[in-house]
């Protein structure tokens, strides 16, 4: 009820709905509306309450709960089941856990929050700082009908999503790092970790994690220098802009389902590289690849429909489809 009562105010949220109306819409009594604005106020919600006009949201503060995650969702299948955590080991090991056990069902399209992880991972095991109240931590589990050998390409439709939504929330313009880094002016603001269970032929499920640096003032010192938050960037343009996490992650969600349904209609990056290689920091800039048979330099040319990236060398064009990729001027690379 806290989720819709919300809803109804935010749509309506330069004048009053008067509890009549609330419990109509909501198919309630007026004690029950009543004990729900309450609880909403207790939550840190400023609610004005004038009798003969009902309720007005007057202000909301950037919290984390399902009931303020679900009402700000404007997707249609995605993000309709949220497990929200204040404290959680890692959203992605939730997540897998979900799938893994043979009590739950219906749960492709869940997406699983958390105010804080205490073992928050990226790629190549490297821990996450996930403090409470500053960051946004999530995973979207998957069970889509595609080859597995396709999969690896969510991540980078995750960090397109990531892209568009920070900008939609904020006015921040972010890049991507490929494959699964988004940088503001050279620094490290979000990390994308994906991970499959799957058969030869077949895909169990698919988790894409994400973690969001959001109200972050500081950073420990082993990443001070190639870490940025939003809060951050914001206080460098000079903005005054307030970021809820929530409508965040609803903006996110929402870009998410629709790239996502545009990438299973060919299960490639076909309809969205264009796109995509408008949003890479990475693009024709040179480039220092990290590769298990041997280190090289090239120009960065963009992704192609696999998702692969681009380089020219002097010896010619390679793809490079793993392996670490440093860009010159992004996090230290000189």
């Amino acid at each position: 009820m806290k989720k819709k009562i919300l809803q109804v105010l935010r749509q309506n949220q330069e004048n009053y709905v008067s509890g009549q109306d609330l419990c109509q819409q909501l198919g309630v009594s007026r004690t029950a509306v009543w004990k729900a604005v309450k609880q909403l106020k207790e939550a840190g919600y400023e609610i004005e309450a004038v009798q003969n006009r009902g309720y007005r949201l007057l202000s909301v503060p950037d919290i984390l709960s399902e009931s303020e995650i679900a009402s700000q969702l404007r997707t249609k299948w995605l993000g309709k089941s949220i497990r929200y955590f204040e404290e959680l080991d890692s959203t992605n090991t939730e997540a897998k856990r979900i799938a893994e056990d043979p009590k739950e069902s219906g749960w492709h399209g869940t997406v699983v929050v958390a105010d804080m992880q205490s073992a928050g991972r990226g790629r190549r095991g490297r821990s996450w700082s996930s403090p409470h109240g500053a960051g946004l931590f999530f995973t979207i589990l998957l069970k889509p009908e595609i080859n597995p050998e396709n999969a690896s390409m969510l991540t980078l439709v995750k960090a397109m999503a990531v892209v568009q939504g920070i900008h939609q929330a904020s006015g921040l313009k972010p890049q991507i790092k490929w494959p699964n880094d988004i940088v503001l002016h050279g620094k490290k603001i979000v990390g994308i970790l994906t991970e499959m269970s799957a058969q030869v032929d077949y895909v169990n499920h698919i988790v894409v994690g994400t973690g969001i640096n959001v109200h972050h003032g500081e950073f420990p010192e082993e990443i001070a220098e190639t870490a940025t938050s939003l809060d951050l960037e914001i206080l460098r343009t000079g903005q005054n802009c307030s970021i809820s996490r929530a409508r965040l992650l609803g903006a996110v969600l929402e870009q998410f389902e629709g790239y996502y349904e545009t990438y299973l209609q060919a299960q490639d990056l076909s309809a969205l590289m264009e796109e995509y290689n408008a949003m890479l920091v990475n693009r024709d800039k040179k480039v220092r690849v990290l590769d298990p048979l041997g280190e090289y330099e090239g120009i960065a040319r963009g992704i192609d429909r696999r998702g692969r990236l681009l380089v020219d060398r002097n010896d010619g064009q390679v793809m490079v489809s793993s392996g670490e990729v440093s860009v010159r001027g992004i996090y230290g690379y000189v």
